[in-house]
């Protein structure tokens, strides 16, 4: 799958990537250091916030929930926004509404105008994944990508550790506000450095120096009837993930659930178009998977160690410390397995490797160093290979409508995120918490690597689309002519 077109050096591979592109990464990589520390600040005081606004439990968990309802439109919009004018001005422009939604957090005066902030930091953290990953992917040398992917992802994993460091010694005694006026700061950081970044190489050679401009929303407004059609559809389907995740759909899930998903079905279909519908809905399948056997143990493992094995907070913020270090070295570690080995083959083995210690884990009970050293483990296979997840979709697609296309299948299937936690719970009725983490992460990686191992996608998009390239970032990847300037590969 992800055969490099460039030639190997015998320089060091890092000296390969020019002073220019470390510092364009830098920048890329602070956003989503900025998406891990936000996911997981919001979880530390959401007790805090309960208490000040008088929240139920439902209305607490809505604010989590709540990044997702606007996930997917952000994703798609802020891509499109990208494959048209640029994977930089994407970048900025992700990064100011991320901002604008972290700030009015800090300010939030209830419950509305706290929600309706969140909405905003979801609709940034979606464009931050797709501008963020193309431009990285797009800029380093194809048969380095995989690291590229898996560097770029490792900044959430650290983003979690130095949230839960922070809430540590800023909540205490300052309040649950401060962490969101201190998350400003990265924010301000990352747009200093991005204020003056070259465009990906990709981009630029096929897309910049052409001239023409692609519009991937064009089939969803081609006439009149289909613009208000999809407007309209658009509002629906915001509306009814808007009803699942907060108490106003209470009793009407099912339903809302079904609506919401069809009306994503449809755009799906509408962007793929003939030869990539079937792409579209078996990526968003996968993304769906891979959220459903990894969140639920991001979700509720803090409640695990409190529940069923006693750990006190610090003994928490010990084991969290081990997982997200153990998450950030796996992303790292599979980027050098991916470029050696090819992207689904890391993939599919990595997550073979990682089931071995899911049952392990949860069967630890009285001795915290084993369980941290498990728990490194696992999650350095099982999370750290999410690294490679820009890299195995954003390969299925041309660079005319890479951004948009990764930002609206990966954003739809990261709703399984929400459903994650959801799921472990209502499993927990009839098992303990435990065993239905376990049950639930070990299925549904089987069901995973059955997926990504066998190319289950690119397969299904074969049945309607035989010509279809395996894999465009090695096709698309610019190279350098001899007089340094920057060219497709042929």
């Amino acid at each position: 799958m992800s055969s490099a077109r460039t030639t190997p050096t015998s320089q060091p591979w890092y000296r390969e990537i020019t002073r220019e592109k470390w510092k364009s990464f830098f920048a890329a990589w602070i956003g989503y250091l900025l998406d891990g520390f936000d996911f997981v600040l919001i979880t530390l005081v959401l007790t805090e916030i309960a208490d000040d606004f008088g929240l139920s439990t439902v209305e607490s968990a809505s604010l989590v929930s709540g990044a997702f309802i606007t996930r997917w439109l952000g994703g798609a919009v802020l891509g499109a926004l990208g494959d048209r004018f640029g994977r930089k001005s994407a970048m900025v422009a992700s990064i100011l509404l991320y901002s604008v939604g972290t700030f009015a957090c800090g300010f939030a005066w209830d419950y509305t105008s706290l929600f309706t902030a969140r909405l905003l930091i979801g609709m940034g953290m979606a464009g931050e994944y797709s501008a963020s990953a193309t431009y990285v992917l797009e800029s380093w040398p194809a048969r380095l990508r995989n690291r590229a992917s898996g560097f770029l992802i490792s900044g959430f994993s650290l983003g979690g550790v130095l949230a839960a460091e922070v809430y540590e010694h800023v909540v205490p005694g300052h309040g649950w506000r401060w962490l969101f006026y201190i998350g400003l700061f990265p924010v301000v950081v990352a747009l200093w450095v991005r204020r003056a970044l070259p465009e990906a190489d990709d981009w630029e050679a096929r897309v910049g120096a052409a001239g023409e401009r692609p519009n991937p929303f064009r089939p969803l407004f081609a006439d009149r009837r289909r613009a208000t059609v999809n407007t309209v559809l658009v509002v629906v389907a915001t509306g009814s993930l808007f009803a699942v995740f907060t108490p106003l759909g209470a009793g009407a899930v099912p339903v809302l659930s079904v609506l919401a998903t069809a009306c994503l079905v449809a755009f799906a279909v509408q962007l793929g178009g003939r030869k990539r519908w079937v792409l579209f809905l078996a990526l968003c399948v996968t993304v769906f998977c891979a959220f459903l056997y990894s969140w639920p143990v991001q979700a509720l493992l803090p409640t695990y160690l409190k529940t069923e094995l006693g750990f006190s907070p610090a003994q928490v913020s010990d084991a969290l410390y081990y997982a997200g270090f153990g998450t950030m070295a796996g992303c790292i570690v599979t980027g050098f397995v991916g470029d050696r080995f090819g992207t689904r083959r890391a993939y599919a083995c990595t997550l073979v490797v990682g089931i071995a210690f899911v049952f392990p884990v949860f069967a630890i009970r009285d001795s915290q160093l084993q369980l941290g050293i498990l728990l490194f483990l696992m999650l350095a296979c099982m999370q750290g290979i999410s690294g490679l997840l820009p890299k195995f979709i954003a390969g299925h697609f041309p660079t005319e409508t890479r951004a948009a296309s990764l930002g609206f299948t990966y954003n739809v299937g990261a709703l399984g995120g929400a459903v994650a936690p959801v799921l472990g719970a209502k499993l927990a009725s009839a098992m303990s918490l435990g065993q239905s983490l376990a049950v639930l992460t070990f299925s549904l990686t089987l069901v995973v690597i059955v997926l990504i191992g066998f190319d289950v996608p690119s397969r299904l998009n074969r049945l309607v689309d035989k010509e279809a390239v395996p894999d465009y970032l090695a096709a698309d990847a610019a190279v350098p002519d001899g007089a340094g300037r920057i060219r497709s590969a042929p």
